[in-house]
């Protein structure tokens, strides 16, 4: 009896440990499950969070995907008696571009009627409008510099005085490159995303044999030369505000000392924040993505800074680090897109939730600091505390999705809450993030950097036209205004050159556009 009661006893005890096995393992099978749906959404799903720039990566299907028949042409609106016309968006589009005029008349000779064979005269015209395209064209330009002497001291004297007329510097001494050449190539890479090996194809085409290692040559050159200083300009002034946006992303170096060429090296940004009037956005390239470097960055900076989760953030002296509540937010998206057909309802209320401090926020936006600080306080930090304590009362598997967003969370919580603390900081870090995008999208295409100093330079090169471009100047422009006239004048004056300095020609802005009535 008593051996049947211990066989009893150990089927019992067989049956609860393969029941908590075969528990243990469905956990397990659920978890590889929502992996494999993630990595699968990852490589083959659509981002939930478009942008301008990733037009970029479908640009072998960008007419087919973005051609539409029922879209009417934009009209060029022409008035030639006085009142008040109405202009629409694609007139006002077009309303900076010149217009040349091409009358098509009938020759004298058959001005004729058919009729009566009396003189015809006009009594109006039709009119259609076209974009013309001018390609760009290369051409010389051939400084010469008129010297001059004296006749009577060349005849009797026993010196001759030498006057030289007034000549630009150029923007590199000995050198075939121009202010607008290095502007051009610039551009092309850095704002559009061309490689330098496609832009060496692009010249020989125009019949100019110009190499890729010239052109880094330049680019590097004129980066040390003119853009350094200006870089180290906007840096002094960015370490003065009191809110701030940092972000970072990988780079690869191929030839980097004491690294592998397949190794990462890391990108960073920095960058003023929506209250600022003048924008500024910095690159920084450094070779890992140690919390030291942001730290050395922003030495002085005593502020709020808005980064994503990255624990390194966490560490820096005298500054208040404010979390990114959209960065949360995905953790619990990435939920649903790993069980689209049951999605967790956990998630989903989640999200929810969190939208509702992010509607709060847009009716806020046009208010002061002080007065967005008190409706923030008063209406939604009592929901973002609610929550927290809801997140907390939740009995989910850890290791789960879903118990992983709810850890990231609560782990976060701290920095996420930093954002009630001034009335100035953001629910998101999305504006460091749309200033990095740039560099990730051109990344796509020339893939990697060959040396320490081209990389350096980059973060340069990135800083100068991003900061112009958030100042509503045009890169080409500006970036040829800058090779023209720094090397022609003195440090003293280069405060005079950043994006909103005095001198800084309205040819390198952008048009304003009228508002409608």
């Amino acid at each position: 009896m008593e051996n049947e009661q211990r066989s009893s006893e150990n089927q019992l005890q067989i049956i609860s440990e393969m029941a908590a096995r075969i528990a243990e393992l469905e956990t397990l099978v659920k978890y590889y499950e929502e992996q494999f749906r993630l990595a699968q959404r990852r490589q083959f799903g659509a981002s939930s969070e478009k942008s301008a720039a990733s037009g970029q990566l479908g640009m072998f299907d960008e007419a087919e995907n973005t051609s539409d028949s029922g879209i009417p042409e934009p009209e060029l609106t022409q008035i030639v008696y006085k009142r008040r016309k109405q202009k629409g968006k694609r007139a006002d589009d077009l309303s900076g571009l010149p217009v040349e005029v091409v009358r098509h008349d009938l020759p004298e000779w058959e001005r004729i009627c058919p009729d009566c064979g009396g003189p015809l005269h006009e009594i109006g015209h039709n009119a259609r409008q076209e974009l013309e395209i001018v390609p760009a064209q290369v051409k010389v330009i051939k400084h010469e510099q008129g010297v001059y002497a004296c006749r009577a001291c060349e005849k009797d004297g026993t010196r001759v005085p030498i006057m030289k007329a007034a000549m630009p510097e150029p923007v590199i001494k000995g050198s075939l490159a121009s202010p607008s050449a290095v502007a051009h190539i610039m551009t092309q890479k850095y704002v559009m995303c061309s490689p330098l090996y496609r832009q060496e194809q692009d010249w020989k085409r125009q019949g100019v044999a110009l190499s890729r290692q010239t052109m880094a040559n330049w680019v590097i050159r004129c980066t040390e030369d003119w853009l350094g200083p200006l870089y180290e300009r906007m840096k002094k002034r960015l370490l003065t505000r009191e809110v701030l946006h940092a972000d970072e992303t990988v780079v690869q170096v191929l030839r980097e000392p004491g690294k592998t060429a397949q190794s990462k090296s890391a990108m960073w940004v920095y960058r003023t924040s929506g209250d600022t009037q003048r924008q500024i956005v910095l690159f920084e390239y450094q070779p890992s993505r140690k919390a030291e470097h942001p730290r050395d960055f922003l030495s002085g900076f005593k502020g709020y800074l808005h980064t994503d989760g990255y624990a390194g953030y966490h560490t820096l002296n005298a500054i208040t680090v404010v979390g990114c509540w959209v960065h949360m937010r995905r953790k619990f998206e990435s939920v649903i897109k790993s069980a689209p057909t049951s999605p967790d309802s956990s998630a989903q209320e989640a999200i929810r939730r969190i939208g509702a401090l992010f509607h709060l926020e847009r009716q806020w936006e046009k208010l002061k600091p002080e007065d967005r600080y008190r409706k923030r306080l008063k209406e939604s930090k009592p929901l973002a505390e609610a929550f927290f304590t809801w997140l907390e009362t939740l009995r989910i598997i850890p290791k789960s999705a879903t118990g992983v967003a709810i850890r990231y969370a609560l782990d976060q919580r701290p920095w996420l809450m930093n954002f009630y603390i001034d009335g100035r900081t953001e629910l998101s870090n999305n504006r460091a993030e749309n200033a990095v995008r740039p560099f990730t999208v051109g990344r796509k295409n020339w893939l990697f950097c060959n040396t320490v100093k081209g990389a350096r330079a980059s973060a340069i090169v990135y800083s100068v036209i991003e900061t112009a471009k958030a100042n509503g100047l045009k890169p080409f422009e500006y970036l040829e205004f800058l090779f023209e006239t720094i090397p022609n004048t003195t440090t003293e004056r280069l405060d005079d050159l950043l994006p909103w300095g005095s001198v800084v020609p309205d040819q390198c802005r952008m048009p304003v556009k009228e508002e409608r009535a």
